[in-house]
């Protein structure tokens, strides 16, 4: 039977400072005072580059969430996740609110991080649009390929306009999801807010920043400028890759979520009212509605839009009362 130290936890807001704008769509969501902030880190265990602990979660006493994972990592995320990445949830998950466009960037894939980071994750990500504005854009992959001179001339003169003119602009409304592969160019339009699903880490090369008060070093992870570009996909895109980065419709679907190619690296589903959800370890957002998270021994969780919530592997099946919807996040199976 699960303890009460393992139940599910609702989680207040984590919203590290960071260089580019929100617009309030995160407060909102949640329909709390927040901080205008771009990104809400959820049940996150991984710190911002160079920023300490800076975008790990803290509980209501003040402890890290890693460390509280990390004193009973079975309990928290199962004997067969343990064995294969250890005490890490493996799963970063946030919200993030574009209050502008952000800036042109690729992160590393897992081989790169490996050799010159030294970390065994890279960072694919997805995002799952919860709102946008009309005419929103994200900006994905290049759309030709781009050779090597040509890119390292682009940032060093940082031609954002050569930059983006290079790049697949993909529309994007509320309800829809895109998996965004490790190495490929990108950046989410201003007027957008989504849940991000990543892999477990803060490693961003940065192809635009002089516009984002930025320098060389903050831009490329510490690495040599040419170094650091190895990590950026530079072949072409075309629309029929991109649409196959589209996923299902948060609108439209119950169950996964992403393309088949983000299984490796996460999963998220949609769920509502009566589901239940099998034991393991997971993120919660409630995106729509009302209701409780049904954890024994224990009352009921009362839940409505905007709350966050992780799940520990000893709570066992939970399930979802009421009249409510919600992505669960989890890392890869």
């Amino acid at each position: 039977m699960a303890s009460s130290r393992v139940r599910p936890i609702v989680l207040a807001a984590n919203m590290p400072d960071t260089f580019y704008r929100g617009a309030g769509r995160i407060g909102a969501f949640r329909s709390v005072p927040l901080p205008d902030r771009p990104e809400d880190w959820v049940a996150s265990s991984t710190p911002r580059f160079g920023g300490g602990t800076s975008g790990m979660t803290r509980l209501a006493d003040g402890v890290l969430l890693a460390d509280v994972i990390a004193a009973d990592p079975v309990a928290w995320l199962g004997a067969e996740h343990v064995a294969r990445f250890g005490p890490d949830p493996a799963l970063l998950v946030k919200l993030l609110d574009a209050g502008q466009r952000l800036p042109l960037h690729v992160h590393p894939d897992r081989g790169f991080a490996a050799k010159h980071l030294a970390s065994p994750y890279g960072k694919t990500e997805a995002w799952i649009v919860l709102a946008a504005v009309p005419g929103a854009v994200v900006h994905l992959g290049f759309s030709r390929d781009v050779p090597v001179a040509e890119l390292a001339g682009w940032v060093d003169r940082q031609d954002v306009s050569a930059m983006l003119a290079a790049v697949n602009q993909v529309p994007v409304a509320a309800g829809d999801t895109v998996l965004c592969p490790a190495g490929t160019p990108h950046s989410i339009g201003d007027g957008i807010l989504v849940v991000e699903l990543q892999e477990p880490s803060d490693w961003s090369v940065l192809l635009e920043y002089r516009d984002f008060a930025l320098g060389p070093d903050e831009a490329f992870l510490g690495l040599p400028a040419d170094e650091a570009l190895a990590c950026v996909s530079r072949s072409a895109c075309p629309p029929a890759l991109v649409e196959s980065l589209r996923g299902r419709s948060l609108n439209r679907t119950f169950g996964s979520l992403l393309p088949d190619a983000a299984d490796p690296f996460f999963v998220a589903e949609r769920v509502g009212s009566g589901t239940v959800l099998g034991a393991g370890y997971s993120v919660l957002i409630v995106t729509a509605g009302e209701g409780a998270l049904r954890a024994d021994p224990g009352p009921d969780i009362p839940l409505q839009r905007g709350s966050t919530l992780v799940i520990p592997h000893a709570a066992g099946e939970c399930t979802l009362t009421g009249d409510l919807t919600a992505i669960r996040c989890r890392p890869a199976a």
